[in-house]
Order: structure tokens, then C-alpha cells, then sequence
């Protein structure tokens, strides 16, 4: 007798049930190469790169772009952003391979030697459909994160968590001077949640309030850890107002939520 026939949109749906489990996955790719693309779609949609050394492994593993397991990718982190180099964005790079990532996830081990050198630029734009970005740095400048930010279009969630701001000045006001910021002539959405924690986002949100094309979250999660911080909270929630349905302001010296606002719909 041959061999019974299944469907490949059966044998898919098989695959798709067994998403979860990673050993058993594995074992469908060694059934037959037809049921490796669908197997690698849920193995490889969230890629971590927790070290210099994961890095690296990942170029030699797979040299060839076309071959690469990286456009199945929906979720990419890497916390070992001082190992990522201009030469990563090139033709050819791994950095090109993670076209079709919808969430980027960028930050260092949390010290200050981890993020000397640091470049965000060869992460700009590398993924046209990137809608979610989580952005976890100790002193990296607001000028290198914000223009990460403006190099994806289509981007609507945002998550900034910094403790320093090397490039921030303060006047005699108490007002921080920025350097101008180039305005994209097609600016991210913003239509989704944005979070900024701990002090160093504070030029964060004065960028975003800068914008000319202006910011429409439906949510906004802020931590207070200064006087100043007020008016920019404030600012925040005032040109958001007619899209937000969602507010959670906290006030870092006590730890507690001073406003919870949340959508009754």
C-alpha cells in the first residue's frame, strides 16, 4: 500500500497545535523537509540574542540569508546591543533577515562598561512592519534612542526605561535643552500604549511632545520622579486626551499610583 495522503493544510493545522511545545516541534522537523517552514514559523517567532556570545553563534549557524530561519521572527530581543555593528546592516548582515518583526525588544546587561560603544543606528528601519518597541538602557543618550524610535513608521506601542540622560542639560529654569529633532517625513502612528520609567525618560517625552505630527496613545503608563516631571506628565495626557482610554501615572517617592484612569467600554 502507499503511504496515506494528508493535506498540507491538515499537516499544518497539526503543526499549529503543537506551537507550544517546543521538543515536539523539533521532532516534526525531522520528519520531512515540507514540514520544516511551518514548524521553523513557531520556532523561531521570538529570537533572543541574551549575549555577545548567542550572537555570534546565530552568523555562523546561518550564513546564508536566504536560508535563515530569521524571517519567521515576529519578536526580537537583544540585550547584547554593543556586539551589533554597521557591518551587521549591510547586504548580507543578519540585521536585514528579521524583515517581518513586529515587536524589538534593545538593551544592555545594566552597566555602564556594557554600553560604552553602543550604536542603535544599524537597527534603524531594519523591520518595516516593527509596531512594538521596548527600549532598556542605563546611560545611553535620548538623542541615539528617540531617532531609533522615528526610523519605524508604523510604529505604535513604545516602552522607554532609562536612568540617565548623557546629553540633557539644565538651564536656571530647571527646563532641559535638547538638540533639535529631525522631523520624519513619515512619522511612526503612536496610536498604542507608551511607558516611560525611571528619570532619564524625561527627554523622552519632551521629544514626543515636539513632534509635529503629534501622538495619539490610547494608553499612557508614567513614572513621576521629579517636580518637572509634572508638566510633562500633564502635557502628555493633554494631547493624548481625545484618543486616551487608559492612565496610570505612579510617583516613584512613594511608590504608590497617584491616577488610575481606566476605559469603562
Amino acid at each position: 500500500m502507499s503511504s496515506p495522503y494528508l493535506p498540507p493544510e491538515l499537516l499544518d493545522h497539526i503543526v499549529d497545535i503543537l506551537r507550544r511545545k517546543r521538543k515536539a516541534l523539533r521532532n516534526c522537523c525531522l520528519v520531512s523537509r515540507s514540514w520544516v517552514p511551518r514548524t521553523r514559523k513557531h520556532l523561531f517567532a521570538h529570537v533572543k540574542f541574551g549575549t555577545e556570545k548567542n550572537l555570534e553563534s546565530w552568523k555562523e549557524i546561518f550564513p546564508d540569508p536566504s536560508t535563515s530561519p530569521a524571517r519567521y521572527a515576529k519578536t526580537l530581543s537583544v540585550d547584547c546591543a554593543r556586539a551589533v555593528t554597521a557591518a551587521d546592516a549591510e547586504p548580507g548582515g543578519w540585521i536585514g533577515t528579521f524583515s517581518q518583526v513586529t515587536e524589538l525588544e534593545v538593551g544592555s546587561q545594566r552597566t555602564y562598561a556594557d554600553e560604552v560603544g553602543v550604536s542603535l543606528v544599524p537597527l534603524h528601519g531594519f523591520s518595516p512592519t516593527l509596531k512594538s518597541l521596548h527600549v532598556d538602557f542605563i546611560f545611553l543618550p535620548s538623542s541615539e534612542v528617540f531617532d531609533l524610535v522615528l526610523s519605524f513608521p508604523l510604529l505604535e506601542d513604545l516602552t522607554v526605561i532609562t536612568s540617565y540622560d548623557m546629553l540633557s542639560v539644565s538651564d536656571d529654569d530647571g527646563s532641559d535643552e535638547l538638540p533639535a529633532i529631525v522631523q520624519p517625513s513619515n512619522p511612526p502612528i503612536f496610536t498604542g500604549t507608551l511607558e516611560l520609567s525611571r528619570g532619564g525618560t524625561r527627554p523622552i517625552a519632551h521629544r514626543l511632545l515636539s513632534l509635529q505630527s503629534g501622538i495619539r496613545f490610547r494608553k499612557l503608563i508614567l513614572m513621576q520622579f521629579h517636580e518637572e516631571d509634572i508638566s510633562l506628565t500633564t502635557g502628555l495626557v493633554e494631547v493624548c486626551s481625545h484618543t486616551l482610554e487608559s492612565l496610570d501615572i505612579t510617583c516613584s517617592l512613594t511608590g504608590a499610583s497617584v491616577w488610575d484612569l481606566r476605559s469603562t467600554q
